[in-house]
C-alpha cells in the first residue's frame, strides 16, 4: 500500500519549488494564486531569497506547504495514496493533498497558523531541544520533574524525542537527560516552544479559523499527529487539528500504525528526506522515495 507523507518546518531550502515552477504550467498558476492570497511574493523568497528570509515562521510554513501541495497536484494521476500523514505543519499539506481541504483554505490556514505561532513565540522566551538515545519514558519523567514548563513535543522515532518549553525548562531538562545517559541533547534553531502549552494563544486563534472552514471526507484516511490513528471523518479531523498546536506530534506511532496497516511504499512529498530516514529507523526494509514530477 502507498503512504504519502508531508514534511514540517525545518525542511526548507533556498531555491525550493523553482524546478516545479519552471517545468509545469499548473504549478505556475498555483504559485501565482498563492502570491495573491498571501499578498506578498512568496515565490521570490522561495526561489531567490536568503536562508535568513526563508527562516521566518510566516514564510517558512507557507513555503513548505506550497512546495508539498503543488508537487502532489502536479503529479496528477501518479499521486495514488492509500493513506497520508504530515509532520506538524505537514498535516495541513496532507489534508489538501487528500482533498479534505481546498488549496485556498489550506494556504489561508497555514498563513494564519504561522502568524499565530510567531505571536505566541514572542510572549515568553522559549525553545526546543532534541534528545537522542533515551527511552521516551525517561524523558517524560524528567520533564515532569522540572518546575518550569517543559514537555515532550515530537516523538520522531524510537530513541529520538524533541522537548519544548521555556528556555530555563528546556536547559534544565537537557542537563538531566545528559546525566541520565542521553547520547545527545541538542538545542534546535527554532523561534519558540511549538507543541507545548506555550502555544495556547495560537491554538485559540486558530480554532475559529479551523471551525469556519469546510472539511470534506478525504480520498483516503489521514493518520493524525495528536492520536497517531487513521481518520477520515471531517469533524474528528477538525478537532484533532485544533488540538495539534499544544499537543505532542506522535510521529513514531503514526509510522508504526501505517506499517501495521499495510504501508510498504513510503513517498515523501515536499522538500527534504527527513521523514524517509525516520521510517527507516522503524523498519529498515521499508521502501522509501521522494516524490517527483
Amino acid at each position: 500500500m502507498n503512504a504519502y507523507v508531508f514534511p514540517g518546518q525545518g525542511a526548507q531550502y533556498v531555491g525550493m519549488g523553482k524546478e516545479l515552477f519552471d517545468n509545469s504550467k499548473e504549478a505556475q498558476e498555483l504559485f501565482n494564486k498563492a502570491n495573491s492570497i498571501l499578498k506578498f511574493k512568496i515565490t521570490d523568497i522561495m526561489f531567490t531569497g536568503t536562508e535568513e528570509d526563508l527562516k521566518q515562521t510566516k514564510v517558512t510554513q507557507p513555503a513548505i506547504f506550497l512546495h508539498s501541495v503543488i508537487l502532489a497536484k502536479v503529479m496528477g494521476d501518479n499521486f495514488k495514496p492509500d493513506m497520508v500523514a504530515g509532520h506538524s505543519l505537514g498535516e495541513i499539506s496532507a489534508l489538501v493533498a487528500n482533498k479534505t481541504l481546498s488549496f485556498e483554505d489550506g494556504l489561508k490556514l497555514v498563513a494564519k497558523r504561522a502568524k499565530a505561532m510567531q505571536k505566541a513565540c514572542e510572549i515568553e522566551g522559549s525553545t526546543m531541544a532534541a534528545i537522542i538515545g533515551l527511552d521516551d519514558k525517561v524523558v517524560e519523567d524528567i520533564c515532569t520533574s522540572i518546575d518550569e514548563i517543559v514537555v515532550p513535543a515530537n516523538y520522531n522515532s524510537p530513541g529520538q524525542l524533541v522537548i519544548s518549553g521555556t528556555n530555563d525548562g528546556v536547559n534544565q531538562a537537557m542537563e538531566k537527560c545528559t546525566e541520565a545517559g542521553a547520547k545527545r541533547a541538542l538545542l534546535l534553531k527554532v523561534g519558540g516552544a511549538f507543541h507545548s502549552p506555550l502555544m495556547e494563544p495560537a491554538r485559540v486563534e486558530l480554532e475559529d479559523a479551523i471551525n469556519s472552514i469546510k472539511f470534506n471526507n478525504g480520498i483516503c484516511p489521514i493518520y493524525q499527529n495528536v492520536t497517531g490513528q487513521s481518520v477520515n471523518d471531517g469533524e474528528i479531523i477538525k478537532k484533532n487539528l485544533i488540538a495539534q498546536l499544544t499537543a505532542p506530534v506522535r510521529w513514531t506511532k503514526i509510522m508504526q500504525n501505517m506499517i501495521a496497516n499495510g504501508a510498504n511504499n513510503i513517498t515523501e512529498v515536499g522538500p527534504g528526506k527527513v521523514l524517509q530516514g525516520l521510517f527507516k529507523k522503524v523498519d529498515r526494509k521499508i521502501q522509501t522515495q521522494s516524490a517527483t514530477i
